[in-house]
């Protein structure tokens, strides 16, 4: 594939891309069309946590990370980036400082019996 079919078209039509892309299970050309759009709108949530999951799926388990903490620093009770940090925090070893992103993102999930 050209370089420039990343790039190509408006926002919301990479974003259209980078989810075709991202169930077909190609993460990395997801994450490869989901980067310059974050870089577009670093403001919204949406492409920064498809962009994480894509890094996640495709063992980029330090930019997964890096993407989830942004994501918590803007908005430290979306529960969802909470879940995906303490599961790539784990999946590098990293279990001590998994679990209290896994425990607060259940308590904000209203999960308390994972309490």
């Amino acid at each position: 594939m050209d370089t420039t079919y990343y790039d190509h078209g408006t926002p919301a039509e990479r974003w259209e891309r980078a989810r075709m892309f991202f169930d077909a299970k190609d993460y990395a050309a997801a994450a490869r069309v989901l980067g310059k759009l974050v870089e577009e709108v670093p403001e919204q949530t949406g492409p920064r946590l498809l962009l994480a999951r894509s890094y996640y799926h495709s063992a980029q388990l330090r930019r997964a990370e890096s993407e989830l903490r942004v994501v918590i620093e803007r908005d430290p009770v979306e529960h969802y980036a909470r879940l995906m940090l303490g599961r790539t925090l784990q999946r590098q070893g990293r279990d001590d400082e998994a679990e209290p992103h896994l425990r607060l993102a259940s308590a904000l999930a209203g999960d308390f019996e994972q309490l």
